[in-house]
């Protein structure tokens, strides 16, 4: 049996329905995330499972025990907001021990346990700082402390990350998922940012527009969505209507859209033999950018625009490719996803 299971979960504010008849199961230990754009409805679902927001309609059950009717403080759940809401009278090591004193803890037996959280957490050697004395993504990992430290059943990431500069944020991203593992804590990991939660989750439920569109592991997420939005939101595929991808490549499609990852296209000033079946021949090249490890290349032929990635090192300087160059393009059939929506 799952441990927690989300089941036919609605919620309305006035008449606009964020959440539509939303159900997923959540396995005990796993991380999961709920990946989708601003409105998608991944952050009422999430608050819904605190019990920050009442729901219409459905259940919440964890472990067994319905919880949906429950108040917050009741429902054994931690939660690590994108703001840290620590106290700032307060110095690292109380600010952790807080929820334990609350709780009327032994002090000896509080001391041991946040002393052991700020060691899972790399803190140690802060345990008497103020929080203004911290950066911010020490003051992140202060208020993942004192989330942890309370034993929750269930461990809620409301977009905790996205205050944070880039190379903290990686750094946090993999620091949060090697402690849940440790811990084996089953956790929701709210975003909106793809690349995180590839990074991040045992599991991926991406949202759109109050459903969950599509579920499964990163990998079956990137490699293969299954519709028109998922191809989209993920991964900066190359979307073809039916219409221009039979005008361009030639071939006939039982499907109204094809998504095409721009790292599979390869690209080339050379002619293109007849055994070539998926190719494009002749575009220009309209723009060239250099995006950390991937050159970009964005080719156009009349009104159709394609993006195609490679590696940036020595092997491809060979391409000698430049801005307003004329190329061919072709991609491997496996590689054209025809998208059922």
């Amino acid at each position: 049996m799952s441990f927690l299971i989300i089941k036919d979960v609605e919620k309305s504010f006035g008449d606009l329905k964020v959440l539509k008849k939303t159900s997923l199961c959540i396995e005990k230990g796993q991380l999961v995330t709920l990946l989708g754009p601003s409105g998608s409805g991944k952050s009422t679902l999430l608050k819904s499972i605190a019990g920050l927001e009442s729901i219409d309609s459905g259940s919440i059950i964890v472990d067994g025990e319905d919880i949906t009717n429950k108040e917050p403080r009741n429902r054994d759940v931690g939660m690590v907001f994108q703001q840290y809401v620590l106290f700032p009278n307060m110095n690292v090591y109380d600010n952790v021990a807080f929820g334990l004193k609350l709780r009327k803890m032994n002090k000896n037996d509080i001391d041991k346990k946040v002393k052991e959280v700020l060691k899972l957490v790399e803190l140690q050697d802060k345990i008497y700082s103020y929080t203004h004395e911290l950066s911010g993504g020490q003051q992140q990992r202060v208020a993942l402390a004192r989330s942890i430290i309370l034993e929750p059943k269930i461990l809620l990431f409301d977009e905790p990350l996205s205050a944070l500069d880039r190379k903290i944020r990686k750094t946090l991203q993999i620091q949060i998922k090697k402690i849940q593992r440790e811990l084996d804590i089953t956790s929701v990991f709210v975003t909106h940012d793809q690349e995180e939660a590839m990074i991040i989750s045992d599991k991926v439920h991406v949202m759109n527009n109050g459903i969950i569109e599509q579920s499964g592991m990163p990998k079956e997420i990137y490699n293969n969505p299954k519709t028109s939005f998922i191809a989209r939101f993920i991964g900066n595929y190359n979307v073809l209507s039916k219409d221009d991808f039979e005008q361009y490549f030639k071939k006939n499609i039982n499907t109204s859209e094809v998504a095409i990852r721009p790292e599979v296209i390869q690209i080339t000033k050379e002619e293109l033999g007849n055994d070539v079946e998926y190719n494009l021949k002749d575009c220009i090249v309209t723009d060239v950018s250099i995006i950390g490890n991937v050159i970009r290349y964005e080719t156009r032929k009349d009104n159709l625009t394609m993006n195609i990635d490679v590696i940036n090192n020595d092997i491809y300087d060979t391409l000698d490719i430049s801005l307003g160059d004329k190329v061919n393009i072709f991609v491997p059939k496996k590689q054209c996803i025809f998208l059922t929506a």
